[in-house]
């Protein structure tokens, strides 16, 4: 065995340096050619005004030498392709002043899909698999596509020129895709285009004087190169939609311009956007108007932080010189507000109110048959465009024994009226551990279990800690790198979860199952449809929202990537938009700037990239950090805990994100959610005046102290001469 291992490594070895010799001939030819061009100064003779200029001795040239003009041509155009020489455009240009059209489209073809394979294949010898491995994650994209529908994506990239073609020909080398199809997918695709640009190159060869200029062919062949991405674009997706829509009846007329599916965030203010540009619109709800948000999530959650916050104070009132006896909290009225607070907001997000904005509404059963055809209870409506905003629900996740025990979910746990003495939160994540220090402080003995090496995975380290630190001192027992293996049911419910070192034993009365959401999707359409999904379950979406059918669009939950009420929302304004008025024109979604909260006390509330982010997408970055036990009002409020966190692009105060850990961080995130969506840097927020005493300071100083660590060193050395001169 060990001399077939030393075999097989010496055969690998010996490979290897092959490879590596056959790459350093590649490389040293290509770099000779490239400087021989250089140096004989062939790449002037790529210019328009050069080919203009000698156009009567090439046309000559041809009629007394054909082949060998044919040859040559044939040569430097692919040469110049491979070698990504600017110049192909100017080329075949030429080939149609030259050739003509039939003869010169002939040529251009077959030598530009020639010269493009050679590029292709010398960026796969040179670079492919290194670049894979080291930026796999960035191609992510580009291979998904390539592996899922390889042909035709490269098709769509050749037809409609957005990107150059010397970039895709080196861009498609680092992939998988096969060199053959890549060959003849490239002669068929770019076909089109060519024939516009010969064309153009036969009417050039035509002008002789100022009045050719505006002749109608000239001026045509112009017009079609201004005109074909678009021409091309529309092609492409009219290809894509005859080929998704095949087997499906188009309907004459359409009951609905639009049909919300879904209640929630997304559902309600797509409906409203599109009853306000007068559409006709139906929404359909199957429960509750207001969805999760309302009813099981934002509202009740913010309303019982607000109990539990309010028997924090109490019982830590002597920290300000109040001596009150603690509080003694009547859950049953806790929760009796929880529900108060929901029907206060009820009529915001009710059927009345969206009747009275023009919505048709729906409480029933949706279930989408084709994609204009939508089944709402027992009757079939049709409508030009459908947004999928079903939401998402809490995922169980199969441990045993847990189909024995009455577990709570964020659905169901408003149903308490009893405060549960042993209080056990599966799940380290915003949920959680917002529910964790509200149960904690309205009197519950609480135990967080996290799998993972720490809670709240998603922000930055240092967010963790603080934030671990916090919950511990209220006394909330935090267990990471904890498995829940199995529940027992009895009279004391058990569940037993697994560490490093071995197995131990939690009692509990009630357990909250907090460990992530699954898309609402099951059953919401007809087996035919086949709409694609991600890995993760949620509907897959393009960056206009649209599913692979491109009149049924998804926003929230369902469709991700952000489970934001808020991001429902925004991206609801995209769905109602791009389906309404798509035809004419669309928008991609932005999410550029985000922001989003944990309502813990302290509040942790961050806006676009973190380090974690940063460093997954390789950007270089500085990072300033001021922490609030500097600052009065936080002092003074002994609130002096936390800090705010921003992460700036290398050398410059422009902003990626900011983290805020500390009290009221949802409301003091907004000027750096502010900042970056109208392009402002730290330079801006530090010459704004900002209210002493308030902790919207913060953000000031710590905008000062990136200016302190960027002050120019030089410049000020001469500063200081320039005083000290004016002393003497």
């Amino acid at each position: 065995n060990v001399i077939i291992k030393k075999q097989v490594a010496l055969k690998v070895d010996i490979e290897s340096r092959e490879i590596m010799k056959k790459k350093i001939i590649i490389v040293l030819s290509l770099i000779l050619l490239v400087v021989g061009i250089k140096y004989f100064g062939l790449s002037e003779y790529l210019t328009f005004e050069y080919i203009k200029a000698n156009q009567a001795s090439f046309s000559q040239y041809f009629a007394n030498n054909k082949l060998l003009t044919i040859g040559i041509y044939f040569g430097v155009y692919i040469i110049t392709t491979a070698l990504s020489i600017p110049g192909a455009t100017i080329l075949t240009l030429l080939g149609g002043a030259i050739f003509g059209l039939p003869l010169g489209l002939l040529i251009v073809s077959f030598a530009s899909t020639l010269g493009a394979t050679l590029a292709f294949l010398i960026a796969r010898t040179l670079l492919r698999d290194s670049i894979q491995s080291k930026y796999g994650d960035k191609l992510k994209g580009i291979n998904e596509g390539i592996e899922k529908e390889g042909a035709f994506y490269l098709f769509t990239l050749r037809l409609v020129p957005i990107f150059p073609f010397f970039l895709i020909n080196l861009s498609m080398g680092l992939t998988k895709i096969k060199t053959i199809t890549f060959f003849f997918v490239s002669q068929i695709g770019m076909l089109a285009g060519t024939a516009v640009y010969v064309n153009a190159g036969v009417q050039l060869a035509e002008v002789d004087s100022l009045n050719g200029i505006v002749s109608p062919g000239l001026l045509g062949s112009f017009a079609l190169l201004g005109v074909f991405p678009i021409l091309a674009k529309k092609l492409v997706e009219g290809i894509k939609a005859k080929k998704v829509y095949k087997g499906f009846n188009k309907p004459k007329i359409y009951d609905y311009n639009m049909i919300a599916i879904g209640g929630g965030a997304g559902g309600l203010v797509t409906s409203y956007i599109s009853a306000a540009v007068k559409a006709k619109v139906a929404l359909v709800e199957r429960e509750k108007m207001g969805g999760d948000c309302l009813n099981t999530g934002c509202v009740p959650s913010k309303a019982i932080i607000k109990s539990a916050r309010v028997a924090h104070q109490i019982n830590t009132a002597k920290n300000y010189g109040i001596k009150v006896d603690s509080s003694q909290v009547d859950f049953k009225q806790v929760m009796n507000r929880v529900h108060d607070v929901i029907k206060g907001i009820e009529p915001h997000d009710s059927i009345e109110r969206y009747t009275g904005l023009g919505v048709e509404c729906f409480t029933n059963n949706a279930k989408i048959l084709s994609p204009w055809e939508v089944q709402i209870g027992e009757k079939i409506y049709t409508s030009k465009n459908i947004t999928i905003a079903t939401g998402a629900s809490p995922f169980v996740p199969p441990i045993k024994g847990i189909e024995d025990i009455d577990y709570l979910t964020s659905n169901n746990l408003w149903d308490l009226d009893t405060l549960p003495e042993k209080f056990v939160v599966l799940g380290g994540g915003p949920i959680g551990l917002e529910m964790a220090q509200s149960f904690s402080r309205l009197g519950s003995k609480v135990t967080v279990v996290e799998m993972g090496s720490r809670i709240m995975s998603r922000e930055d380290e240092d967010v963790s800690i603080a934030v671990t630190k916090r919950l511990r001192e209220e006394g909330i027992t935090i267990l990471t790198k904890h498995e829940a293996i199995e529940f027992i049911k009895g009279t004391e419910n058990k569940l037993i979860c697994k560490n490093t070192e071995g197995n131990i034993t939690l009692e509990f009365d009630k357990v909250l199952i907090a460990v992530g959401r699954k898309p609402n999707t099951k059953n919401l359409w007809d087996e035919k449809l086949k709409i694609d999904l991600n890995k993760n379950g949620t509907v897959n979406t393009n960056d206009f929202l649209q599913t692979n059918y491109p009149n049924i669009f998804a926003c929230g939950d369902v469709a991700g990537p952000y489970q934001l009420t808020h991001m429902a929302a925004h991206q609801a304004w995209y769905c109602a938009v791009n389906g309404l008025f798509g035809k004419f024109k669309k928008f991609k979604a932005d999410y550029s700037v985000v922001p989003w909260c944990t309502y813990l006390d302290p509040e942790v509330a961050t806006v676009g990239k973190n380090e974690l982010v940063c460093k997954e997408e390789g950007l270089d970055y500085d990072v300033i950090k001021y922490d609030l036990d500097d600052l009065d009002r936080a002092i003074a409020d002994s609130s002096d805990y936390g800090f705010v966190k921003v992460i700036t692009k290398k050398g410059s105060d422009k902003i990626l994100g900011a983290t805020i850990v500390g009290a009221n961080a949802g409301e003091l995130i907004i000027e750096f959610v502010t900042s970056m969506k109208h392009g402002k840097g730290l330079n801006s927020i530090l010459g704004t005046i900002h209210s002493y005493p308030t902790m919207a300071e913060g953000n000031k100083y710590a905008a000062g102290l990136w200016k302190q660590a960027n002050k120019p060193e030089a410049l000020l050395k001469w500063v200081e001469k320039f005083h000290k001169w004016g002393r003497s």
